[in-house]
Formats: structure tokens, C-alpha cells, sequence
């Protein structure tokens, strides 16, 4: 019975030594006797129990490591407290374990060397207007030394960048100085095209009275004209029937009738009118004989 429970241990130790399962993005080295032999991938295996054994298990996922704060100088000599988050993932299991005896403290300490030599090259301005530069720059220095680590560097991103309280507060009050300049400038260009437009206001309605002006001159201009023409059509028609009627049989008789009536009627007032003096033409027959030839047509039977 005894012998049948150590047998049962033995085997229980044996598959346990001989069979191993290995998670999804995973990476296991096995070692045979210390030295290198393989890496399990992802599902069943098997290994020589007592020989082989797991010295290293890697994951492959990708892997946020946080960079501690450290103080960085600018090129203008002021100093940042400067952190971040490295972005990595293992693709190479073999490197990984035998490339570096900790690849992360290597990546970690390599990322803070590349940040304070890539911000010593800028200005403390340029330092917050280039951040996409200077993660690039982190990660392209980083990838080319993580490569015999069996590492990839995916990306840098800096979390936060603190100047000293003095520059901070040199920097709200020169940001306090642009806005003023800002507002003034703002004010004086919403005066000046206030200006322009009263002015050009001004300047439209002053045309459009003149305008309105012209046009009433033309259409009184017009009217006259149109007036005048009216009259003179009138007067032409008149004189053309006139001169018809005279044309027609009896009509020269007619005019000089009227012409008589005229007469008799003008001096008949100058006759009647007390305070005018009459003076009779020399020639009376050419007077006399006017009305004689009129008091005959008018007693003229019709």
C-alpha cells in the first residue's frame, strides 16, 4: 500500500514536471540542464521532467511603465520636473531573458537619460509646444537599444511639465499681457470699423439723396417737356384745323368776320374806358371799311 502511494506521488510529480499549459500571450524559456532550449508558446506542452524546466515567463501583451519625476534642464538653463508613461511589449522571449538581467529598470533608466538630453537641446518654450517631438525622439532612442532586449517601444507620452513657481508666475503674467494687448487691440479695431461703416453709411445714403435728387429733376424735366409738347401739339392741331376750316368754302369769310368781331369788340372797350384817350387812325375808310364788311357778312343771310 505504501509502495502504491509512492508510485502515485511519483507520477503526480512527474506530470507535473512533464506537462505544462500556457496562458494567451504568454512566453515561457525552458531551460535543459542551465542552458537554453526553447520557448513555449500558448496551449499544451511537454518537457523532460527533471531536465527541462520553465526559467522565464514573459508576457506579451502590451505593458505601461511609468517613468519616475526627474528634473530636466533646458537649453536656457531652467529647470522642468518632467514625468511620464513608456508604452512597450515583448517580442522576443529569448532576449528578453538572457538580452539584459532587467530589460524594465533598463528601459526605465534609458528613458530618463534620452528625455533629459532631448529637453537640454530645447527652449522652455519650444518644451511645451514640441511634446509630440520630443515622445518621438524618446522612443526612437529607446527602440534602437531595446532592440538586443527583445523589447519593442511603442510610445512616450510626458504627463506633466513643471517649471519653477517664479517661471510659472513670470509666464501668467506675460499671458495676462497678452490678453490685454489682445483686448486693446480688439477695442481699437472694433472702434475703427465702427468708423467705417458710419462713414461708409454716410457716404451711401449722401448718394443715394443725390441720386434721389437727380431722378426728381429728370422726372420733373421730364414732365415739362412732356407738358410743353402736349401745348405745342394742341395748338398745332388747332392751327391745322383752323387752316382746314379756312380752306373750305365760306371759310375766309369766316375768319374775316371774326376778325371784325374783334376789332368792334376792342374798341368798344377802349371806347367805354374813361381814362384812356382813343386815338382814331388817319385813314377812317380802311376802318370804316373793315366794319362795314363785317356788319354785311353778319347780315348776310345763312
Amino acid at each position: 500500500m505504501e509502495i502504491a502511494i509512492v508510485l502515485f506521488v511519483i507520477a503526480v510529480i512527474f506530470v507535473s514536471q512533464s506537462i505544462k499549459v500556457v496562458p494567451q500571450q504568454h512566453a515561457w524559456v525552458v531551460e535543459r540542464l542551465g542552458k537554453y532550449n526553447g520557448t513555449l508558446t500558448p496551449g499544451l506542452n511537454f518537457l523532460m521532467p527533471f531536465i527541462d524546466k520553465v526559467a522565464y515567463k514573459h508576457v506579451l501583451k502590451e505593458i505601461p511603465l511609468d517613468i519616475p519625476s526627474q528634473v530636466c534642464i533646458t537649453r536656457d538653463n531652467t529647470q522642468l520636473q518632467v514625468d511620464g508613461i513608456l508604452y512597450f511589449q515583448v517580442t522576443d522571449a529569448m532576449r528578453a531573458s538572457y538580452g539584459s538581467s532587467n530589460y524594465i529598470t533598463a528601459i526605465s533608466q534609458l528613458a530618463q537619460t534620452t528625455l533629459r538630453s532631448v529637453i537640454g537641446r530645447l527652449e522652455l518654450d519650444k518644451t511645451f509646444e514640441e511634446r509630440a517631438i520630443i515622445n518621438s525622439q524618446v522612443v526612437q532612442a529607446i527602440d534602437e537599444a531595446a532592440l538586443n532586449w527583445g523589447v519593442k517601444v511603442l510610445r512616450y507620452e510626458i504627463k506633466d511639465l513643471t517649471p519653477p513657481k517664479e517661471i510659472l508666475h513670470a509666464m501668467q503674467q506675460q499671458i495676462t499681457a497678452e490678453r490685454e494687448k489682445r483686448a486693446l487691440i480688439a477695442a481699437s479695431e472694433g472702434r475703427r470699423q465702427e468708423q467705417i461703416n458710419i462713414a461708409t453709411g454716410e457716404r451711401e445714403a449722401f448718394i443715394a439723396r443725390s441720386e434721389g435728387e437727380k431722378q426728381a429733376v429728370i422726372n420733373n424735366a421730364q414732365g415739362q417737356a412732356a407738358s410743353i409738347l402736349a401745348v405745342a401739339q394742341a395748338n398745332a392741331e388747332a392751327i391745322e384745323r383752323v387752316a382746314a376750316a379756312i380752306r373750305l368754302p365760306g371759310g375766309e369769310q369766316a375768319v374775316q368776320l371774326k376778325v371784325a368781331e374783334k376789332a368792334l369788340e376792342a374798341y368798344s372797350r377802349v371806347a367805354a374806358d374813361a381814362t384812356t384817350t382813343l386815338i382814331v387812325p388817319g385813314n377812317m375808310t380802311e376802318v370804316s371799311a373793315l366794319l362795314s364788311s363785317a356788319m354785311k357778312m353778319i347780315q348776310t343771310p345763312q
